[in-house]
């Protein structure tokens, strides 16, 4: 029997994730009409055959949502996190489709687009949200209607676009761990048809996750984000540009250290000693404390990430019915995250994690639109340089007493390019009234190169306190893909409140190297990893009720995976040392589930949503990994059997002011943070709680906020150093952390 749902999260279910509808006044027939661009073009979300979650500017400063890594909340079988602490790259899962893996030189299934700009690597998937239009989330293979392909799955970020009026507005935020915010926004008309925009944010604060080593200074982060655009109407010419920059400077998140050594027998604790707290890591060592959000380590880890992004959209309308746009898009990125690995007060296990990159995109389509017939042809053009330079420095404080082997400090450096070029189309022919059918064809080349070097610190035998380096490895190569991807789908409208659809696309995702911690020349020799596809089959339904003011949206998929790109992180044959960790090609997997939203307005003041996601299978089939341990049958990490979210508002309208509560939750049954399915690298069922309250008055607004209301227990990740440290690091969510928001407009 499956593990049932909590009652505070049965109740809510009963009351009301996310939906892409936002409805008007009830006194009028009439529907308000949300808008995405799931199809490169502006359509009612109601239109569009693809299961969608929009998440609106009001919903993201409600509910006080800092960066990507937070919109989850919003979307039914859809995870993001941190991973290994705020500013490595996310882990992004969307119907068990993602990739855990920390390393910066990867790119997940995962596409994220701002502005029209895919994010390339990883590295460009963490963004902070400030002056935000809308979120689309995307679900299944995106290929045909995309430049860059992927399996599983596209969020779409829109900033807000330079209005043609003078305005702005000035916000502060105060809150708990010491959190500070300034916002700054700025619109200004030039002429009829010229307008600039210039947004500004700053926030400071400590991490809910707290050092009692009183040594070291509690981390925290501080961001500087400045974004100035440009809109003009030039005849038949519409010109967007955006300039945007971003620096991150503080202490790395510390992570906690979850012991599994019996400090009594010496062997392995069974999990729920583990889940007690009663045991120490292989050297003895457990923090001091019994709060969850205390760790106690030598967290002395600089952040610091400055970037900058440029993107230009340039629209020629050839006639009433057809158009040439380009997308233009350059990124520069650059990075250095201090870690420490051993969760403890120990040299044990630090290191840095060093990274350059510098990416730029083309995309050319032509789109021609009429009453029954839509239809894009594009190039797309991707090129992307990510140069890193990372070590690890293993077991220093035993230097002099194991082997110089084993006390090594290993420097490991790559450089990885990587060219991409795709042809795609996509058309969408409207039979009659009530058929549709739509189809789609992509055309990819990929081809990568890489150089990868490493040389070893060791101590001098004869004196430890000395040391030599010494040349470890130093390889070069290259792969390249060629794919073909398609999609056809037919829509089926029985009446004006009614959509329901079929679908079918495959997505392909290229090859690549895993440049992260190569522990063997043999190890990097064999870290190239093979391209993977998923072959999506999508059915689903999109009800509006008009007189009930309620919205109805249902869907049930199935995915073949084959040749999964996973992380893997297993132990090393020899126990002294750090674990292996590849990006290997599985054999296949199946993944079929369900979701269902709904969204209510019974009044003009209550507003309710509800968001259910079920993914029942999603194991891999038959495989073996490298070590010869069977994965048959494991479930994919980060998957969830249930993921239940939802959200409850009020809204009064007074004769000068207005009134707006509301309360939010997250709901994810248990899950394995890897593929070895470890019953103590697992995370048990939880609900975040979110809740605020807006007071509008004139030109000011007020607002307070509260995240993780009850101060819910979770981690971002546990990564496996069993074998090797006899522990796990253990990289915590967010606790409770709450605030207030004064904002005046002019």
């Amino acid at each position: 029997m499956g593990r049932k749902l909590p009652l505070n999260v049965a109740i809510l279910a009963a009351l009301s994730v996310s939906s892409a509808h936002v409805f008007a006044d009830p006194k009028n027939d009439d529907l308000e009409v949300i808008e995405v661009y799931a199809q490169k073009r502006a359509q009612p979300a109601d239109d569009v055959g693809i299961a969608i979650s929009v998440v609106s500017s009001e919903d993201i400063e409600n509910r006080n949502i800092k960066d990507t890594t937070d919109i989850a909340r919003f979307s039914a079988n859809v995870k993001m996190s941190k991973n290994a602490a705020e500013g490595t790259p996310p882990a992004i899962n969307i119907r068990g489709v993602g990739l855990l893996d920390y390393n910066t030189a990867n790119t997940s299934p995962v596409a994220v687009y701002i502005d029209g700009v895919a994010s390339g690597s990883a590295n460009h998937q963490v963004a902070n949200f400030y002056d935000i239009e809308q979120v689309e989330i995307l679900k299944g293979p995106q290929g045909t209607l995309f430049g860059r392909n992927s399996t599983g799955g596209a969020i779409l970020i829109r900033s807000k676009k330079p209005q043609f009026e003078d305005s702005g507005t000035l916000s502060a935020s105060l809150g708990s761990d010491q959190w500070r915010g300034l916002e700054f926004i700025g619109n200004k008309q030039l002429s009829d048809e010229q307008a600039l925009r210039f947004a500004l944010k700053h926030q400071k604060y400590d991490y809910t996750t707290h050092n009692i080593n009183d040594a070291y200074p509690e981390a925290g982060m501080e961001q500087n984000d400045l974004r100035v655009s440009y809109l003009g109407y030039f005849d038949s010419l519409q010109w967007y540009v955006k300039g945007q920059y971003s620096h991150w400077n503080g202490l790395s998140q510390p992570v906690g250290n979850i012991g599994v050594i019996n400090p009594l027998t010496g062997g392995m604790c069974t999990p729920s000693q583990v889940n007690a707290g009663d045991c120490t890591d292989a050297f003895g060592f457990k923090a001091q404390s019994d709060d969850f959000w205390a760790v106690e380590v030598n967290n002395n880890n600089e952040h610091d990430t400055e970037s900058f992004n440029f993107n230009s959209t340039l629209e020629w309308e050839l006639s009433s019915f057809s158009s040439l746009i380009w997308v233009l898009g350059a990124a520069d990125l650059k990075r250095q995250h201090g870690f420490n690995c051993d969760g403890s007060p120990s040299r044990l296990c630090e290191g840095n994690l060093g990274l350059d990159t510098q990416s730029w995109s083309n995309e050319f389509r032509w789109q021609y639109e009429t009453q029954s017939m839509f239809t894009t042809l594009g190039v797309y053009q991707f090129s992307e340089r990510i140069e890193q330079l990372n070590y690890n420095d293993l077991l220093r404080d035993f230097r002099g007493i194991l082997p110089a082997s084993v006390t090594a400090q290993f420097f490991y450096d790559n450089e990885i390019d990587t060219d991409a070029l795709a042809l795609f189309a996509h058309s969408q022919w409207q039979i009659n009234d009530q058929w549709a059918l739509l189809g789609g064809l992509r055309f990819g080349d990929e081809e990568f190169d890489y150089t990868t070097r490493s040389t070893l610190n060791v101590p001098i035998p004869q004196a430890p306190n000395e040391s030599v380096n010494l040349p470890y490895y130093d390889l070069s190569g290259g792969e390249s893909d060629t794919s073909v991807s398609t999609s056809v789908g037919v829509n089926y409208t029985p009446n004006d409140e009614t959509l329901i659809y079929y679908r079918y696309a495959d997505g392909y995702k290229s090859g690549g190297y895993n440049g992260g911690f190569l522990t063997s020349e043999e190890q990097a020799r064999n870290a190239s990893y093979g391209p993977e596809q998923l072959k999506a089959h999508e059915i689903g339904a999109k009800v509006t009720l008009p007189e009930f003011n309620l919205n109805l949206e249902a869907a049930v998929f199935h995915y073949q995976y084959d040749d999964q790109q996973v992380f893997m992180n297993q132990p090393a044959e020899d126990p002294q040392q750090p674990p292996l960790q590849l990006l290997e090609n599985v054999a296949s997997s199946e993944i079929s589930g369900a979701e269902f939203t709904l969204d209510l307005r019974p009044s003009d003041a209550w507003h309710a949503q509800l968001g259910v996601g079920y993914i029942p299978n999603a194991e891999f089939d038959e495989y073996t990994d490298p070590l010869g341990n069977t994965l048959t049958d494991n479930r994919l990490p980060f998957t969830s059997k249930w993921n239940v979210s939802g959200s409850l508002s009020y809204l009064v309208n007074m004769e000068q002011s207005q009134f707006q509560a509301g309360i939010a939750f997250d709901y994810q049954s248990d899950y394995y943070f890897d593929q070895n399915q470890n019953p103590i690298a697992k995370q048990s069922d939880y609900t975040l709680w979110d809740t605020y309250v807006v007071y509008d008055r004139g030109p000011w607004q007020t607002r307070a906020w509260a995240n993780n209301v009850f101060d819910t227990q979770y981690s971002n990740l546990k990564f496996d150093l069993t074998q090797f440290l006899g522990m796990l690091e253990d990289f915590k969510g967010e606790g409770r952390r709450f605030g207030v928001d004064v904002t005046y407009s002019f």
